[in-house]
C-alpha cells in the first residue's frame, strides 16, 4: 500500500507541477480503442501448471491533457489468454488511473507512462478434453483472484488528422503482491484514439 500511496503522490505532483506551468489547467482530452495481444507465461503453483500463450483482448482508455505534454486518466481492458486447445482460459479484467507524457514530432507523438490499478484473474482449466456436451470432466480447476498492479507503457500515436489519432502501445503488467498469481509478459495495442 505505501508503493500505491507513492504513485498517487507522484502523480498528483506532477499534474500540480504541469497545471502551475500553463495558463490554462486543461487543455483537452482524447480517448478510444485498442485490441491487444503479446505473450504471456507463467506457473500457477496451486496446481503447478505452466500458463503460456498469445492473449486476446479489448479495451480503452480516456485522458485529460494538463499543459503541453501531460495527461491523466483511466483505461480498463478485458484480456483472454486460451489454453490446451479444450475451452480453457485465463481471463483477466483491469484497469486503473493512468499517467503520460508525450511530445509531438511532425506526424508522429510518442509517449510514456504508467497506469496503477487492479482487478480480477478468472482461470478455468481442464485437463482433459470433454468427451461430448454436458460430460462431466475430471481434473477441472476454477479458480478467481483480485489483484493490484502497475503497467508501464511506451506507445506512439500517427496523426491521421487533428482528431484522429491511430496508436500502438506496449506495456507489461506486473501484480503488486507476490503472492498474486498472474502470468505475466508483454502486450501490444493498437487503436484509434480521438482527440478534443
Amino acid at each position: 500500500m505505501n508503493i500505491k500511496r507513492g504513485i498517487i503522490a507522484l502523480c498528483t505532483l506532477l499534474a500540480v507541477t504541469a497545471a502551475a506551468q500553463e495558463k490554462r489547467l486543461i487543455r483537452g482530452f482524447d480517448g478510444g480503442m485498442m485490441l491487444h495481444t503479446g505473450y504471456l507465461s507463467g506457473t500457477l503453483d496451486a496446481i503447478g501448471y505452466e500458463a503460456k500463450g498469445a492473449p486476446t483482448g479489448i479495451g480503452g482508455a480516456i485522458r485529460l491533457h494538463l499543459g503541453e505534454h501531460f495527461r491523466v486518466g483511466g483505461e480498463g481492458y478485458i484480456s483472454t489468454l486460451n489454453q490446451r486447445g479444450n475451452g480453457s482460459y485465463l481471463k483477466y479484467g483491469w484497469g486503473g488511473l493512468l499517467a503520460d507524457v508525450y511530445t509531438v514530432l511532425g506526424r508522429f507523438q510518442p509517449y510514456a507512462g504508467l497506469t496503477l490499478g487492479g482487478g480480477a484473474m478468472t482461470s478455468l482449466l481442464m485437463m482433459e478434453t470433454p468427451s461430448s456436451a454436458w460430460a462431466p470432466v475430471d481434473g477441472t480447476y476454477y479458480h478467481k483472484q483480485g489483484f493490484m498492479a502497475l503497467d508501464p507503457f511506451v506507445g506512439c500515436d500517427f496523426i491521421v488528422s487533428g482528431p484522429m489519432h491511430l496508436t500502438i502501445k506496449v506495456d507489461y503488467l506486473c501484480a503488486l503482491s507476490r503472492s498474486t498469481l498472474l502470468p505475466h509478459g508483454p502486450r501490444v495495442y493498437f487503436g484509434f484514439l480521438f482527440y478534443h
